[in-house]
């Protein structure tokens, strides 16, 4: 029987990209129909999918549920706040509740896929060199889009409780960073100049677009329960980021980096949210062995490499000037 999917937050550029994704699998992956929601229209072509203009934080989410007899959900509307959209704690968490409890009624949804983030684990001083899926976040989770995300995945594991006939699949993945996909990490590169911590050289991950959606595919088509890390292998420190990137960092002092780097970053024309700070002083690394070993997938490209293949779509011509190299890759992830 084809499957009937829902993805949440289609207006945004990861989720529109991952609509695409499962649409263009189709039935040949048992997909039947993919069905996309949000407030606003999104700016990519529909292309195959059945776009419903709703709110998730509304009870309508149960309305669509029922009426399109949706099976798998994918929910991506989760998000730091970005610019032009809805933001914070009303989207992530309540939206979150109200599809949630929609779920919870429908006698039809039988998988649930959770966009979440790396960024569950914080960011502190005391971080273990990797976190694993059974690790806890040490600090920096109190507030801001970290604090979110922690608590949509506290109310998936409730759900989970009460509903343990549909399968749950949660990616906590690195920042996808794609010149075109909306990231707190893509606007901070895409700046002339990189403000930074004096003193910290902060360890970053990155994941590329074509396995993050080959991932997403899979947890659709696939019953893959659990929860798992997704990053490129390795990490990039922001310094050696910051060169292959061709952008010259302006170290600023620790006290007070927060809302000097957002009014620098505004000075140019762009804007980063203001808990990114954290992650730009003390970094954070992920294990990603579960990845590969339960769910059965491996990333076609380091975190360096999905850098690099960044670092070439961000003016090419100056970048090569610069004498900025990008080494070749596979863009095809591997099934295993």
């Amino acid at each position: 029987m084809s499957r009937v999917v829902l993805v949440t937050g289609v207006a945004g550029s990861f989720a529109s990209q991952v609509a695409r994704r499962l649409v263009d699998l189709g039935e040949d992956a048992g997909i039947g129909k993919v069905v996309g929601i949000d407030t606003i229209l999104p700016d990519a072509d529909l292309d195959g999918m059945k776009f419903v203009r709703a709110d998730v934080r509304t009870p309508v989410i149960g309305k669509v549920i029922a009426v399109e007899d949706v099976d798998t959900v994918v929910h991506l509307d989760v998000n730091p706040p970005q610019r032009g959209r809805i933001g914070g704690k009303e989207l992530n968490v309540i939206g979150t509740m109200q599809l949630l409890a929609a779920c919870q009624r429908s006698s039809t949804v039988g998988k649930l896929v959770l966009g979440s983030s790396a960024a569950v684990y914080g960011s502190s001083p005391r971080d273990p060199a990797m976190f694993n899926e059974s690790l806890l976040a040490r600090n920096g989770v109190r507030s801001g889009f970290p604090k979110d995300i922690v608590e949509v995945e506290s109310y998936v594991r409730g759900f989970a409780r009460r509903r343990p006939d549909v399968i749950i699949t949660t990616i906590r993945a690195a920042q996808v960073l794609h010149a075109d996909v909306e990231s707190p990490l893509r606007n901070y590169f895409s700046n002339p100049v990189l403000p930074s911590v004096l003193g910290f050289d902060p360890r970053l991950q990155f994941l590329s677009l074509t396995d993050a959606l080959e991932i997403f595919g899979q947890a659709v088509v696939h019953d893959r329960p659990g929860t798992f890390n997704a990053a490129g292998e390795g990490v990039v420190p922001l310094s050696q980021a910051a060169r292959r990137l061709g952008r010259p960092l302006v170290p600023m002092p620790r006290l007070g980096f927060a809302s000097a780097a957002r009014r620098f970053v505004r000075a140019m024309g762009s804007d980063i949210p203001p808990d990114l700070h954290r992650l730009l002083t003390f970094g954070r690394a992920v294990d990603t062995s579960a990845l590969r070993e339960i769910f059965g997938y491996e990333p076609a490209l380091t975190s360096e490499q999905t850098l690099d293949e960044f670092a070439a779509s961000l003016r090419p011509g100056i970048l090569t000037a610069m004498g900025l190299s990008t080494r070749g890759s596979t863009t095809a992830g591997r099934r295993q």
